[in-house]
């Protein structure tokens, strides 16, 4: 019999409906009953997509002596940490305090009845093992826990007040440093301890795509000429795309590699890593000039516009399991991949497999990943390719998850409109994504976080929504010069202001969870610097200096861990360099900015605007004042440089 998360619209929680766990979805039932009843609450969060989460509901949640602990002792809440990201935060703050290192998915929380944690895990297996916290298995923490809340053990429940008094302490901010270049000096050394020289990235296994760390990489070059900056950014995008968690079938990203080479991927592919991905290997593009990085970029923009939309909105992940078995949508064998290619008339057959990797023994548990190590896509890869789809159309296609999300979606939306650059027909598709978006996700003068598609939003927007919502919009305005869009990203931004900031601070969530917003460019850029992106655009294409003040003060709010570790900052480092040195805007009319779009895309310097005006030349201005003007726009480069 399904229990009450039949009655929720999240994926991950319909996910869990028909467990014998008696869930509850979060609300003021579940924590009432666990006062009234004496019973210790358990919270578990994931997501519709994580592997891990599965494994957790195959041996833990559908385990029946496990569920008849847990229904009999403790009140069960389940958390879709997509849907709620406030409260998946808070947790993982927890989780931090209590383990001293970071949590991950799924999460497992235990508290007291009165709502105070005292326990934080994430995978728990049902039995014993030597890798588990305390050497005990779910069956056995549980049965502890609930007899020590039923006697109601002083220590646990002493050792609960001390973590929700230190969870509620508020930091007073450390001492402002003056912002400087020089930052950049420090964010090198750190990057280039963490660098793998062999395969590129920023870390050993497993391995994730560090989009942040790998864009301030290439502003440096950028700015600075710097050859180590432009090695490892290049040796790293060039790595990432060989195949494996690049899925060069159907393109786009998979969130992770377990290899120290990005082969062998968790095979779950979400939105957020492909948006930021697209947008990087866009700009690497436009400022190298390589096809193969726009390759990979329209890759990525087709395969969410094929795969993972409809009605111009964006789903926000795909599983890595299909019928239970992680990968296997993905996967080929020697004999079907010799088979197809047989009959359809190749001849170099043997050549051509070990080229893409494919081999008897295979690379992934006896099975086949496709790849090309040499990194370079041979000519009858495009043809070959197809046939490989069409083995896959014959598979169950993994479980997709169909929320839209306001701040992903508004990711993938600027990553178009900065390949529209290159490609019209992605600024067409950006404009329909983002009328879409605001027609589903601002309602009456309200923006929400999520929702299921073609679903009425509940969850009202945090944070990270305002903020890549209005980079979005500050993007359109940038490449289709309709100042609506700048007129909704101002009143946008005006309302983050009044609900998130405060004296420099930014405030993740104000609602039931009052949570502190952070620097750190974690699962993705943090919202606190795409706000500084935001508010230093607006600041110089209103000419409005108060926009301008607000993106100091937060720098300066952040200056102390910022000169001493930029690394976990990339994307804040950045807009520190965009503050310091500058913007440029480029003036010149309608028809000029539309018809040289990417010829402005591909101007050297990194802080550039475009702003319509009457002008029949190109105008080069700063904040205050305008430096030169041209009309051959392949002067522009050199006026700007000029221009400092």
């Amino acid at each position: 019999m399904p229990n009450r998360l039949s009655l929720e619209d999240s994926p991950y929680l319909q996910q869990h409906k028909n467990n014998p766990v008696d869930w509850f979805p979060w609300g003021d039932e579940a924590f009432a009953k666990a006062e009234v009843e004496n019973k210790a609450i358990f919270i578990s969060i994931g997501y519709s997509s994580c592997h891990w989460c599965h494994v957790m509901e195959e041996s833990v949640f559908e385990n029946q002596e496990c569920a008849d602990i847990l229904n009999e002792s403790f009140v069960c809440i389940k958390v879709d940490r997509e849907e709620r990201p406030d409260i998946d935060k808070h947790y993982q703050e927890v989780h931090m305090m209590l383990n001293r290192r970071s949590g991950g998915w799924p999460t497992s929380i235990f508290c007291t009845p009165q709502n105070k944690p005292f326990f934080a895990g994430t995978y728990i297996p049902p039995e014993p093992r030597m890798a588990n916290v305390d050497g005990m298995g779910f069956k056995d923490l549980t049965k502890v826990i609930a007899k020590k809340v039923k006697e109601h053990d002083p220590k646990l429940f002493q050792n609960a007040d001390e973590i929700s008094t230190f969870l509620n302490h508020h930091e007073q901010p450390k001492e402002a440093t003056v912002l400087k270049e020089d930052f950049t000096k420090n964010f090198m050394l750190q990057v280039k301890n963490n660098y793998e020289t062999k395969d590129g990235g920023f870390s050993v296994a497993p391995k994730f795509p560090h989009a942040s760390t790998l864009s301030t990489l290439l502003t440096i070059d950028r700015l600075y000429d710097d050859k180590s900056a432009k090695a490892m950014l290049l040796h790293t995008l060039e790595s990432m795309r060989k195949g494996g968690m690049y899925d060069l079938v159907d393109g786009g990203f998979c969130r992770y590699s377990v290899d120290n080479m990005w082969k062998v991927p968790h095979f779950e592919k979400m939105l957020y890593d492909n948006a930021l991905l697209c947008e990087l290997y866009t700009q690497t593009y436009l400022t190298y000039k390589d096809e193969s990085f726009l390759d990979t970029a329209k890759e990525i923009a087709d395969f969410w516009y094929n795969f993972m939309s409809e009605d111009d909105l964006f789903y926000s992940a795909s599983d890595a399991d299909t019928e239970g078995e992680e990968g296997t949508y993905f996967i080929y064998t020697y004999d079907e991949v010799y088979k197809i290619l047989a009959e359809n008339g190749y001849e170099n057959i043997q050549a051509m497999m070990n080229e893409m990797e494919v081999t008897h023994h295979g690379n992934f548990e006896g099975k086949n990943i496709i790849r090309l190590e040499g990194g370079e896509k041979p000519e009858y890869f495009e043809d070959v390719k197809i046939l490989l789809q069409g083995l896959r159309k014959s598979r169950e296609y993994p479980f997709i998850d169909k929320k839209v999300q306001t701040s992903w979606s508004s990711m993938m939306i600027n990553a178009l409109f900065t390949l529209g650059s290159i490609d019209s027909k992605f600024t067409q598709r950006a404009v329909k994504s983002l009328d879409a978006l605001l027609n589903t996700m601002y309602i009456d003068n309200t923006l929400y976080h999520t929702t299921l598609i073609h679903k009425t939003p509940k969850v009202e927007a945090f944070l990270e929504d305002y903020a890549f919502l209005c980079k979005a919009l500050v993007s359109a305005y940038k490449f289709t010069q309709n100042e609506i869009y700048l007129i909704n990203a101002q009143r946008l931004v005006n309302k983050a202001l009044e609900e998130f900031y405060n004296k420099g601070e930014w405030s993740f969530s104000t609602g039931e969870f009052v949570t502190k917003a952070d620097t750190v460019d974690n699962t993705y850029t943090s919202p606190i610097s795409i706000m500084v992106d935001v508010l230093i655009s607006l600041g110089s294409l209103l000419e409005d200096e108060k926009y301008t003040h607000f993106a100091f003060k937060t720098l300066e709010y952040n200056s102390y861990d910022l000169g001493r570790k930029p690394v976990y900052s990339p994307y804040l480092l950045k807009e520190m360099l965009r503050y310091l040195k500058g913007e440029r805007i480029i003036k010149s009319n309608i028809d000029n900015i539309k018809s040289n779009s990417f010829e402005l895309a591909s101007l050297n310097y990194p802080f550039v605007q475009f702003k319509q005006s009457e002008d029949e030349s190109f105008m080069v201005c700063g904040d205050k004042s305008c430096f030169a003007n041209t009309d051959e726009i392949n002067k522009l480069n050199e006026l700007i440089q000029n221009s400092f």
